[in-house]
């Protein structure tokens, strides 16, 4: 999957429906990234980390965040 304009450089991908975030590496089409930057509710992280993302309220997407980092 290719990364959405403007995350090239960012590996973590937040929804903000949903408070989920994604690991743009390891994405899926049952992450529906494209539905998210369609729909503009997507949120990047600085630093960009999974940390981060979790300090944020963020909870991990069970489809591609790798069981490693739950």
């Amino acid at each position: 999957m290719d990364r959405p304009k403007g995350f090239e450089e960012h590996r973590w991908l937040g929804d903000k429906r949903s408070q989920r975030v994604h690991d743009l590496d390891h994405a899926t089409d049952a992450c529906r990234i494209g539905a998210i930057m369609k729909a503009e509710t997507f949120a990047a992280f600085g630093p960009d980390a999974l940390p981060e993302a979790r300090n944020r309220g963020y909870h991990a997407c069970r489809h591609c965040v790798p069981a490693a980092n739950e």
